[in-house]
């Protein structure tokens, strides 16, 4: 019997494989919640692909006046009459902002090697939840009295900026206490053409408005324009569940409260109110938005120094260097520190007026922030150089920025900072021979009588004239002369074997330096590789490797990655003019989206852009 049984479901087992396997072609269909909504009104969208596991559908739906948005992915398995069908699910948030006739275009769903399209969709947006054909009366009056306890309101200071200015803006929300408010979604700046940082709550207090109390919280953040021209910042949205009173299944009469002296069909006259302990209310979830702000924002002028990286405000440079007295080669600690308020994320360390003598290494920084959202504070670099020859003073550095007040470009300089460097090839010091001059007798004494070429050349003077030199039968290694004689190669051995330790440190920092740009290259084409990363950081860390990589390719030019261009980048690599271009994107586009902290808008790379940038990165050789 359990043969049998095991038997059985393994024909059925083998049955529902080839079901599933053999089953009908994908398809894809398309169906909103609704075909009526209001402004403000989120509707749900549903795109199902069935008989697939898996589709390559789109993130964000551009319709204008529609803000259509990919909430989630599920996936469903169906048995019907033993046919297995395997269908993937996309759901979209539409959320309509005027009112009008709108058409959601068919969308290009691709699954394997097909491509299915969904079929158009209608929706009719209103001016307002009671004006919709399609809505329930009693239900939207509701919603509109909740919204009316809880409102959003965005402060943008000033209404021009240039571009990458950060601009400081704050955020306050207000609720009703009575209606014990819940944050289901953070408050989030809406808009295109511009960066915004995290939002920060830095207070909540109670305030009184048009007499009635809100507890108001407030956040701050900061934005940056990517480019010139006029946007509209906002509006603030955002979700929170409020305690409101229980909808009647039928309309009946309800007795006003005393606040509602003016009979104005005041939410708060509802007996719920006067009662928060009671069990007439219900959660329920309500949207908040606020107005949107315009900004002006003019581009930059275009005679910018040489030395300036991006950075916009108002900046102090000091800078001190250590040892002061060290030996060529020896490496110099230099710190350069910039304080002030301005865009941090684009100020870059310092440059050297004149490397000409020196060797740089990259330089390492650290911020310390003043206030919540990094708009003040101060920003230290670490920096280390190595003298190739006698100096007597450090290189003046440069820093540049832009003064949106004074409307011009600022570049400070470091102070002299003076040096003692010693060392190099050893110091010969020439020893003139000494003349001795014979002494000069006295005045009115005589001369020695000179002795005569013609000296008699007998066995006596032989006898009795000393030799000029005195002869020594001691060993030759206790003299003088023996010792002074190995002094010579001694030290030749010994100038020798300095030069040699230096050649070796010399080429010990070279390979750590070439090592060193190796591991970070391969270290950022793994992060590349990956999809969790987020707009900014893919294009600076590609653009990064690139600079990386033209470093590794300089050979003995020792290019410092950190002052590759795009065009020093596309002559190392003898780039054609299509790459050229193609590399001139990639960094136009890490410039843009590098004018500040994260970035309001879509939150990852498009595959076809990832690959075209891996493309171009992996064909540099």
């Amino acid at each position: 019997m359990r043969t049998h049984c095991r038997r059985l479901f393994a024909v059925l087992g083998v049955f529902a494989s080839a079901q599933l396997a053999y089953a009908d072609s994908p398809s894809v269909t398309a169906v909103l919640n609704s075909s009526e909504a209001a402004v403000g009104e989120t509707v749900h969208l549903e795109i199902r692909v069935a008989g697939a596991r898996g589709a390559d559908a789109p993130e964000n739906i551009m319709v204008d006046g529609l803000e259509i948005r990919r909430t989630g992915t599920s996936q469903r398995i169906e048995m019907n009459n033993l046919n297995l069908t395997s269908s993937v699910i996309y759901d979209y948030t539409v959320m309509p902002l005027r009112a009008g006739r709108f058409t959601i275009p068919p969308q290009t769903i691709r699954v394997g090697n097909n491509s299915l399209r969904t079929p158009a969709l209608t929706l009719n947006v209103a001016d307002s939840p009671g004006r919709s054909s399609g809505t329930r009366p009693g239900r939207d009056a509701a919603a509109a009295s909740a919204s009316s306890l809880v409102f959003a309101e965005l402060i943008v200071p000033s209404k021009t900026a240039y571009v990458g200015e950060i601009v400081p803006v704050q955020v306050r929300m207000g609720f009703d206490p009575r209606v014990r408010p819940r944050l289901v979604e953070p408050p989030e700046i809406t808009g295109q053409g511009f960066t915004a940082q995290k939002l920060q709550q830095s207070g909540e207090n109670t305030e009184t408005i048009s007499g009635r109390p809100y507890e108001v919280v407030t956040f701050k953040t900061a934005i940056a324009a990517a480019r010139a021209g006029r946007f509209e910042i906002g509006p603030v949205k955002a979700k929170a569940q409020v305690v409101v009173p229980r909808r009647q299944s039928a309309p009946r009469s309800r007795p006003r409260s005393p606040f509602d002296l003016f009979d104005q069909d005041d939410p708060f006259s509802d007996p719920f109110f006067s009662n928060p302990f009671s069990q007439l209310g219900e959660r329920r979830e309500v949207e908040i938005k606020s107005e949107p702000v315009a900004l002006e924002v003019k581009p930059l002028p275009k005679n910018a120094p040489p030395s300036f990286s991006g950075a916009i405000g108002n900046f102090t440079m000091a800078t001190d260097a250590n040892p002061k007295s060290l030996q060529v080669g020896d490496p110099i600690t230099v710190t350069s520190t910039l304080s002030g308020r301005g865009n941090f994320d684009r100020v870059n360390a310092p440059v050297i007026e004149d490397e000409r003598g020196w060797h740089k290494y990259p330089p390492s920084s650290k911020f310390k922030q003043d206030d919540e959202v990094g708009l003040s504070g101060t920003k230290t670099f670490e920096m280390v150089l190595s003298p190739n020859e006698k100096k007597q003073g450090l290189p003046l550095l440069a820093f540049s920025y832009f003064d949106p007040v004074k409307q011009q470009y600022v570049t400070l300089h470091s102070e002299p900072i003076p040096l003692n460097v010693q060392g190099g090839a050893a110091v010969a010091q020439n020893a003139g021979a000494a003349q001795s001059a014979a002494p000069t007798p006295p005045t009115g004494t005589a001369r020695p009588p000179v002795p005569t070429a013609t000296k008699q050349q007998d066995i006596l003077y032989q006898l009795t004239e000393r030799p000029r030199t005195a002869e020594s039968f001691a060993p030759i290694y206790t003299q003088r002369v023996f010792w002074a004689a190995q002094l010579i190669p001694l030290l030749a051995l010994v100038g020798f074997a300095g030069w040699k330790i230096r050649r070796t440190r010399i080429d010990n920092r070279e390979a750590q330096r070439v090592a060193a740009l190796r591991h970070e290259t391969t270290d950022l084409m793994h992060k590349l590789h990956r999809n969790d990363v987020s707009p900014r950081e893919y294009y600076a860390e590609a653009s990064r490797v690139v600079r990386l990589k033209a470093a590794l390719a300089s050979g003995n030019r020792r290019i410092d990655p950190n002052i590759v261009d795009v065009e020093t980048a596309a002559d190392t690599f003898k780039l054609n003019s299509d790459s050229r271009d193609r590399l001139r994107r990639l960094f136009e586009q890490s410039d843009e989206w590098q004018y500040s902290g994260a970035h309001n808008g879509p939150g990852k790379v498009s595959p076809e852009s990832r690959r075209e940038v891996l493309e171009l990165i992996e064909n540099l050789r």
